[in-house]
């Protein structure tokens, strides 16, 4: 189905297939099934060898990464990330988005913008990717502690790495992905100078992490506070669009 062009009218063509692991993982996964064949054919330690063996397809499951059919709308942000709203809160961005890089590229404009934080548990997709098209201004990786990513403070003493791209129009999108308890590696996909497009994938967070998101002045987000939503596909915001959007969890 990649590349395929699909509409609301039923364009296209549609078939289910087994999401492929991505590249990063499958060592890992790898690694899984070999130490769990030890213990069960050559230790014979069945006890221990199966639930490794679960354990293996865990890891082979958390390293899916399924195709994603992206919105084609240059109005539209779309998620960079799976997982649960678990933050929408009107903050400054951070400041490595915003001061002289250096770069002679112009970073975020100071002041207050929303900022969506997304909660990505280790059931959820891990693949990131691109909220808008655009060439990447900055990557700038900050080592840091592994507090929970759900707590606000996560967002400034975590391992993190700020992304920060600009469209041809000189609109700038820039979103932070966030280490967790039990990440301990940001894996990015793309460096400064590199054109992307919209739900290209741009990196990965192993085990358990958070990716904020920061909409430009003037523009409210779409999802809701506690909707799940699927990165590549699910609209967070529609630039300049500034409405009260209520729901009731049920």
């Amino acid at each position: 189905m990649a590349g395929n062009l699909l509409d609301n009218r039923g364009r296209g063509d549609v078939r289910w297939s087994w999401p492929p692991i991505h590249p990063e993982g499958r060592k890992f996964g790898i690694i899984a099934v070999v130490i769990s064949l030890v213990f069960l054919i050559g230790l014979d330690w069945e006890i221990v060898g199966w639930p490794l063996l679960l354990l293996s397809l865990g890891v082979f499951a958390f390293f899916r990464d399924p195709e994603r059919v992206v919105p084609q709308d240059d109005g539209l942000i779309v998620a960079p990330a799976d997982g649960l709203v678990t933050q929408i809160a009107e903050v400054d961005p951070p400041t490595e988005m915003i001061v002289d890089d250096g770069s002679g590229h112009t970073g975020l404009e100071p002041g207050e913008v929303t900022r969506i934080s997304i909660f990505m548990s280790v059931f959820d997709v891990h693949i990131n990717r691109a909220p808008i098209a655009g060439t990447v201004l900055r990557a700038v990786y900050i080592p840091g502690s592994f507090v929970d990513a759900g707590l606000d403070k996560a967002s400034e003493e975590n391992e993190r790495q700020h992304i920060l791209i600009e469209r041809t129009d000189g609109l700038k999108i820039g979103f932070t992905q966030i280490a967790g308890l039990l990440a301990r590696r940001i894996v990015p996909f793309v460096k400064p100078g590199d054109m992307v497009g919209v739900g290209q994938r741009v990196g990965l967070i192993r085990f358990g992490s958070r990716v904020d998101v920061y909409l430009p002045a003037g523009t409210d987000s779409k999802v809701l506070l506690g909707q799940r939503i699927v990165a590549g596909e699910t609209v967070l915001a529609k630039i300049g669009s500034q409405i009260l959007i209520e729901g009731v969890s049920q």
